[in-house]
């Protein structure tokens, strides 16, 4: 399928590795220039320049914590006129609700939820100003089945979800689609350190702790972020126009839900 964005230019944030690296490789293949973001400048600039390598496109690269005001402002100084934005910062640590403070939660919300609205409304304008535009935040599944462990993920990732359900019903009429993808368990280092986490608890090996994990999944494995970045992609493509406002569970089938 043609995606029909080949030319456009896209911010993909948290985009060294894991999830947000999926998201760029397959923009980038669908012929998308882009602007990649990551704290750590080495394992950005290797995966910047594989994916110059391999697609051709054009990759600028900005090591900043977009966590923070400053790091905010190296970024959209990068990305100005930019078509596609994909949000995406690493979670939060687990933990119980005994564990975090008041400075736990502000250093989560800054991460999960104040930095993806504060790049949506500086790059929002242009691209409805163009009448063409489209935001993928990457959440959690957390948002529609709530992880215990996880309290802090969960809180911010949902004021996120509410604050995207009501601007994106805004800018629709404009072209520009938001929308949220919200990964289950994929194999990343994500998930490395929560079956690292899990082994340590129960006084059990890491592979012990994955294979228990595999049998809550009814796909019986872990997603790839190939495949979380090939939906990524669809939805910022010229064919999801008409999907406004959407959580869309990546997760093969682990949360049990009807909508």
């Amino acid at each position: 399928m043609d995606l029909g964005i080949s030319g456009k230019r896209a911010l993909v944030c948290a985009s060294s590795k894991g999830l947000g690296l999926g998201c760029a490789e397959a923009l980038a293949e669908a012929g998308v220039n882009l602007v990649m973001n990551a704290r750590g400048a080495e394992a950005l600039e290797a995966s910047a320049q594989a994916i110059r390598d391999r697609h051709g496109v054009d990759v600028v690269t900005v090591a900043a914590d977009v966590a923070t005001p400053e790091g905010q402002k190296q970024v959209l100084d990068a990305a100005q006129g930019v078509d596609i934005l994909v949000t995406n910062a690493g979670g939060p640590p687990p933990g119980m609700w005994t564990d975090w403070d008041r400075e736990d939660f502000i250093k989560a919300l800054d991460a999960n939820m104040l930095a993806p609205i504060a790049l949506m409304k500086a790059l929002l304008p242009g691209m409805m100003e163009r009448g063409w535009g489209r935001v993928v935040n990457i959440t959690s599944v957390s948002v529609k089945s709530p992880i215990p462990v996880l309290g802090l993920s969960n809180s911010a990732r949902a004021g996120l979800t509410g604050y995207v359900a009501g601007t994106s019903r805004q800018v629709a009429g404009h072209g520009v689609t938001i929308n949220n993808l919200q990964p289950g368990i994929h194999a990343t280092d994500r998930a490395v350190a929560l079956d690292g986490g899990a082994a340590k608890a129960q006084g059990i090996t890491p592979e012990e702790a994955q294979k228990q994990r595999f049998a809550t999944i009814p796909a019986g494995r872990y997603g790839t972020r190939q495949e979380f970045g090939a939906a990524c992609a669809f939805l910022c493509s010229q064919h999801a126009g008409f999907i406004v406002g959407q959580n869309i569970l990546l997760d093969g089938g682990a949360t049990n839900t009807t909508m």
